[in-house]
């Protein structure tokens, strides 16, 4: 570990330019009021500690959380994570290394730890029912649904003078009334008694806060389980109990009612049972919150998991006599308190966010030097001018030496506008990576500076930051600044940081929207934003402007959202869009090589070279009552692709993931985004959820052409025709010929169902395209079936190897681990397949799985463990049968030459491999060969296509079992025609001396064949004999599948022949 003091300001001094300094009304036309002042800490006050892979940086200067984050911040860090207990514990030992005893600052992991001023005071509007009535009532026109668990929260001041019952609200369904009620009532000591309702089982009335005449927040939960429920109060749990209503749910489709308790369906309201008092913020959800989400909405943070009702002036049938206002509330919590480590004792507690203390800012050791390697350079001449013509430091020289400031609208603007005097004055300094990394640093600043503008002058100021901030973000998103933004890739990610932050300051221009002005645009030739408020039912789609296409690139919220989104009851919402031209980002993401890489994405016909942002960048976010709003878009992109002309161009549809890498940068994915339909100079997509979108386009060179490709296809469609017939066949002779039951016979019928239906699948998949739901039924039976097939080629191999090692368990238990192995192990297999990503499931193109993520991994894991398993179980056979025959070759022929017992062996070697290897599917080696040449291709195909052929003439045609119990149906219907004709009686005593018993093979199992050579041999010889058809089989074929030979002995079949 190394320590290090900071260079101190004196030697940088020259390196500045000008000292920081606060903007006057001279200078810039701009003032900074009080609570905009800078919090300045200087590096140089602090002390540099570095680690191996991070340094840390301690700042004495005491700043509140906020101002200590955005310090950290503006220097590209961050504070310490209290989440990551070894790094804290280091870094307090690191401090107190160095006599350091304050508490310093922890990072808080809460997203909803906001700046105090825009945290604490929120304007809601409210429901006032004055006095008990049996007419003043608020309905919810939301559609409730089923709900196993509900939480209900609002804030609530209660009438002091209301000491009778009153219902907070009541939601009732046709079956029952009081399905949930809240209500309550003043004690005589001064509290405010709850109890809730469920499904008519009532709770105790108990305390909950004090009837003060003050603002107070409550929230109500209950879950069917256990019939578990609570109230809290002000944050805190004040009532909590067990076995309410724990056979009934909350039933759907009900009537809910603000202020009243309902006798009839939607009426026959009380007075004496009505709610005096004022409302706000009431939400509902189906589902338990926890203490911190409870805390959360406390804190006016929304919750949107589970939501139902979120509260909405648009979803409220509110009756004439209920008064409506304004109230300016404050909303505390957890958002008050922030962590701190307690150095001396290696602690964690919270204080105070607004309480002033030293932190520490945490660098990641590459950046960090990055950083100071920039700034024992030259002054950037860019910043260099901007400060010169402001007459004050508005880009700090360096990162280290940036202000953190809180700017208003007015600041803002002031400063952004001088950046932009500069960057299109008529001979501009060059943006060199310096010059562009400060530019950033303001942009980023005052994106999260949460500007409000409420005054008329305040609106004119935020939308003349409006347009810097969109001038000035297009400028440096030009194509000429790609190798500067290479440069200072390392230090802030790439452009789509860039991005980000504009979506941040689009969220602040609804602010300039009003009745008279429903839409607000900014706008240069690189970027657009569009803010407009808007009503459902009204198109809602954005159309990008200034392009030269005939049909212009376009995002929209399909109707049927739109109609969703009516069936909450909303009837407004806000959508804010974004573009950013194609010419601009595309360079500069390819340069900075932020690009989507499929893991699975070649196959045999094409080679995967790289992939392309082939568009403009779109976004669309809805917004309803400052609540973000979950819903999918359309939208099509006109796309253009740097190829060769041997290189196939395929759209993805994806959009930016800020959170998916682990740096926080962000990288492109394709989660729940899909094509809708592509052309050759656009692509409609689809996608579930909203933020920034784009097509990407994937090269690939091409292996095969569209002529080999169609041979490729043809063949498999004949080749897997022709082998479905023969596995028919095959099935059906087993089963009709009477095959004597055995384990080899069974596993055969197996293999043969399972091959049969996964090559029937196969060849009619292709008609399933045009059905969405068949198509993915189709792919998972050709998944089940094609795994099972393979399941039992284990099983095949699991037998031979039986055969070759002795193995101590019952046949019925081995038929057991068979079925197991051949039909449990596929369902289980293609089961959990479907659980974990179903939405992923299905190609987009065909019916089978989709290759371009891990989906495919379903079946080549599995396939490639049985080829594994079966090919150490070749390679056993292999060896027993070459050492049986050069044992045999010696025994009986001990003087043959040597080239005759070379030949003996290398026969006895390419028998068996001849023989099992297409059983064992281990043709199918050949696709991992078949992107090397289309001529492995075809071979792959033919081997594996006519494998049910094969499997015919092995089991079937050449089958000494088959042949036998055909031969025996035969002499057997020959036999029964002569006795019924001449002597039935002499028959039906007679031994059963048959010709197939007398003649020349016995059935009796593999032991048997050994024992049977000179029999079987005489069978040879008799060209005459009529017992089994050994004498028409080819003598080549018949000779490998001898059954006195020890490769076919190892066989899990009996061959015909001898």
């Amino acid at each position: 570990m190394e320590v290090r003091r900071p260079v101190s300001m004196l030697r940088i001094a020259w390196l500045l330019g000008f000292l920081i300094g606060i903007p006057s009304r001279n200078t810039l036309g701009f003032t900074i009021p009080a609570e905009n002042q800078t919090a300045k800490g200087s590096a140089s006050d602090g002390l540099i500690i570095e680690t191996f892979g991070e340094v840390f940086e301690f700042v004495s200067s005491a700043l509140d959380w906020w101002h200590a984050d955005g310090y950290c911040r503006q220097r590209f860090a961050h504070l310490p994570s209290e989440t990551r207990d070894s790094e804290v514990a280091s870094l307090g030992k690191k401090l107190r290394s160095h006599q350091i005893q304050d508490a310093v600052w922890l990072k808080d992991e809460e997203v909803y730890l906001r700046r105090p001023r825009h945290r604490r005071i929120h304007s809601m509007p409210i429901l006032m029912f004055q006095n008990k009535t049996d007419t003043k009532f608020v309905k919810v026109l939301s559609d409730f649904p089923a709900m196993p668990a509900v939480s209900a929260c609002a804030h609530l001041q209660w009438d002091q003078r209301a000491t009778e019952i009153s219902t907070v609200f009541s939601y009732a369904v046709s079956a029952f009334i009081n399905e949930f009620q809240l209500r309550g009532f003043k004690d005589e000591d001064g509290f405010v008694r709850f109890a809730v309702i469920l499904h008519g089982h009532h709770s105790p009335y108990l305390p909950v806060f004090r009837a003060d005449g003050r603002w107070h927040h409550f929230c109500v939960v209950w879950q069917q389980r256990n019939g578990t429920w609570a109230v809290y109060a002000d944050g805190k749990e004040k009532a909590s109990s067990v076995g309410l209503s724990v056979s009934h749910t909350v039933n759907a489709h009900g009537t809910f009612i603000i202020g009243q308790d309902q006798d009839s369906l939607g009426g026959a309201f009380k007075e004496k049972e009505s709610f005096s008092g004022n409302l706000t913020g009431l939400h509902v959800w189906h589902r338990v919150l926890s203490k911190e989400q409870v805390e959360k909405v406390r804190s006016c943070v929304p919750v949107t998991e589970g939501l139902v009702f979120g509260w909405s002036r648009d979803i409220l049938e509110v009756e004439a006599s209920v008064e409506e206002a304004t109230v300016q509330l404050t909303c505390p919590g957890p958002t008050e308190e922030c962590q701190v480590l307690e150095v001396p004792h290696g602690s964690v507690r919270s204080i105070s966010c607004l309480r002033p203390q030293p932190f520490v800012c945490l660098y990641s050791k590459d950046l960090y030097f990055r950083l100071k390697e920039m700034q024992s350079q030259p002054v950037p001449p860019l910043i260099a001018q901007v400060n010169m013509r402001a007459n004050v430091t508005v880009i700090p020289a360096n990162v280290f030496q940036a202000d953190v400031q809180s700017l208003n609208a007015s600041a803002a603007a002031g400063v952004l506008g001088a950046v932009e005097k500069v960057l299109l004055s008529a001979e501009p300094p060059p943006l060199d990576a310096g010059g562009l990394l400060g530019v950033f640093q303001v942009l980023k600043e005052v994106s999260v500076s949460s500007v409000e503008a409420e005054e008329p002058e305040e609106l004119e100021a935020l939308e003349a930051l409006g347009q810097h901030y969109v001038q000035v973000a297009g400028i440096i998103l030009e194509e000429d600044n790609a190798k500067e933004w290479s440069e200072i890739k390392p230090i802030i990610g790439g452009p789509m940081a860039v991005v980000e932050n504009v979506d941040k300051m689009a969220s602040a221009f609804q602010q300039l929207l009003s009745t008279e002005r429903p839409k607000v645009t900014f706008q240069n030739k690189n970027i657009g934003v569009e803010v407009r408020r808007m009503e459902l039912g009204t198109p809602a789609a954005y159309v990008m402007p200034n392009q030269r296409q005939e049909v212009p690139d376009w995002i929209e919220v399909p109707t049927e959202e739109v109609e969703r989104l009516r069936g909450r009851g909303l009837k407004h919402i806000t959508l804010t869009n974004t573009w950013y031209r194609y010419g601009s980002l595309q360079r500069l993401l390819s340069g900075a090589g932020a690009v989507f890489e499929d893991a699975a994405v070649s196959d045999g016909g094409r080679r995967y070279v790289s992939t392309q942002v082939g568009s403009s960048i779109i976004s669309s976010t809805l917004v309803s009552d400052y609540e973000e709003i979950s819903t999918s878009v359309h939208y099509r992109l006109h796309h253009q692709a740097q190829a060769l002309p041997d290189q196939l161009v395929v759209p993805v549809c994806a959009f930016w993931n800020f959170s998916k890498s682990p740096e926080g940068v962000g990288s492109w994915s394709t989660a729940g985004c899909s094509v809708v339909n592509s052309h050759p100079e656009f692509t409609a997509c689809s996608c579930n959820h909203t933020t920034n979108f784009a097509v990407l386009l994937q090269v690939f060179e091409v292996q095969r052409s569209a002529e080999e490709e169609s041979v490729l296809k043809t063949l498999t469609f004949v080749g897997c025709g022709v082998s479905f017939c023969a596995l028919i066949v095959t099935f059906v002779l087993f089963l009709a010929v009477g095959v004597p039951k055995s384990e080899r016979t069974t596993v055969h019928k197996n293999l043969i169902f399972a091959l049969a239906a996964a090559e029937a699948l196969l060849m009619f998949s292709e008609l399933a395209k045009t059905n969405q739901g068949v198509c993915f039924a189709v792919t998972a039976f050709l998944h089940l079936f094609f795994m099972a097939a393979f399941a039992w080629m284990l099983v095949e191999g699991l037998l031979l190897w039986s055969k070759v090692v002795a193995v101590n368990m019952s046949e019925d238990r081995r038929m057991k681990f068979y079925y197991i192995t051949g039909w449990g192990l596929p369902i289980v297999i293609v089961g959990v397949t479907l659980a974990t990503s179903f939405n992923k499931y299905v190609a987009d193109n065909h019916c089978w799985l989709n290759v371009q993520t891990d989906i495919i991994w379903a079946f080549v894991g599995p396939v490639l463990f049985v080829l594994t398993v079966n090919t150490f179980v070749l390679f056993r056979v292999v060896v027993v049968t070459v050492s049986s025959a050069r044992r045999r070759s010696r025994m009986l022929t001990p003087n043959s030459s040597l080239e005759k017992q070379i030949g003996i062996q290398i026969w006895a070697t390419a028998k068996p491999v001849l023989v099992l290897l297409p059983v064992l599917g281990l043709t199918w080696v050949c696709g991992v060969l078949v992107h090397l040449s289309v001529t492995w291709a075809y071979i792959f195909i033919v081997l594996n296509s006519l494998q049910g052929l094969y499997i015919f003439l092995v089991y079937a045609i050449y089958n000494s079992e088959v042949r036998n119990a055909i031969q025996r149906m035969k002499e057997k219907k020959k036999a029964l025609s002569f006795t019924n004709c001449s002597h039935p009686i002499n028959y039906l005593s007679s031994p059963r001396n048959t010709s197939w018993e007398m003649g020349k093979f016995s059935p009796s199992g593999m032991e048997n064949a050994a024992k049977g050579t000179t029999v079987k041999e005489a069978t040879v010889k008799n060209p005459n004999h009529k017992g089994n058809f050994g004498a028409k089989m080819p003598m080549g074929l018949s000779a490998i599948m001898a059954p006195d030979r020890p490769a076919v002995q190892l066989t899990a079949f009996k061959s015909s022949g001898l």
